[in-house]
């Protein structure tokens, strides 16, 4: 997957967002607002407000509004009475912490699902996958970004505890936006190689197996996001 980031002296300017008013339905605007986030079509110098916004995908300015404020309750945008909206830069300290959490919040979440697992679940999973898979094969760097964050979303519906999947929501777009700030090729980050073993040990009812693996999955993310050495962490 090739990176789209722009030079840094290019990015220390304010630019103004490349209007292209892709037309859509309105429900759709969430994967595609978030997706031009991920390429850094919209970035932290962009100079966009509603209106822009609007322009640019052609939808109304209450549906903007409302997926500004989706992406601001999941940090991703950052929304200020009398200032423009802007997107989000998470430091190197605010990545690793939220990496903790999702780590300490996957483990459960991993287990809970080995014991709720059912069969239309599992084909769901095993669809989300194969959709990352083919944003990956046809270099769609942020879908499958943003893909590989809904799988870990899906799994933590399976799980069926209501309030660790809301707080991991919490965490994944910002983990995304993380990823996508990463000059280059991210490989082995949210690869959906690793997604689909864990949904294998997931569907044999392997909890052990599962729990390692997602430890596995997250070392790697960590290692690409932070450049920290490998912790295998085995547990169960």
């Amino acid at each position: 997957m090739n990176s789209l980031a722009t030079s840094p002296h290019t990015r220390q300017m304010s630019a103004p967002l490349p209007f292209s008013r892709l037309q859509a339905p309105a429900d759709d605007l969430y994967p595609r607002l978030f997706d031009a986030i991920l390429d850094r079509r919209i970035d932290p110098a962009s100079r966009f407000t509603e209106d822009s916004l609007k322009q640019m995908f052609g939808v109304s300015r209450a549906d903007v509004r409302r997926v500004l404020t989706q992406l601001s309750h999941e940090q991703v945008i950052v929304l200020r009475a009398n200032h423009r909206p802007r997107v989000a830069t998470p430091d190197a300290e605010q990545t690793r912490q939220t990496l903790h959490a999702r780590r300490l919040t996957e483990a459960t979440l991993v287990r809970l699902a080995c014991q709720n697992a059912s069969g239309e679940g599992l084909k769901r999973l095993r669809a989300l996958v194969e959709r990352e898979r083919l944003a990956v094969v046809q270099e769609r760097r942020a879908a499958a970004i943003r893909l590989s964050g809904e799988f870990h979303l899906q799994l933590a519906q399976m799980a069926g505890n209501a309030p660790l999947a809301h707080f991991l929501g919490s965490l994944v777009p910002l983990t995304s936006l993380a990823i996508a700030r990463c000059d280059g090729s991210t490989p082995g980050c949210c690869a959906w190689q690793e997604h689909l073993a864990i949904v294998e040990a997931v569907a044999s009812g392997d909890m052990s197996m599962a729990e390692r693996l997602m430890n596995q999955h997250l070392d790697h993310l960590e290692q690409t996001l932070l450049g920290t050495a490998l912790e295998h962490r085995v547990t169960g």
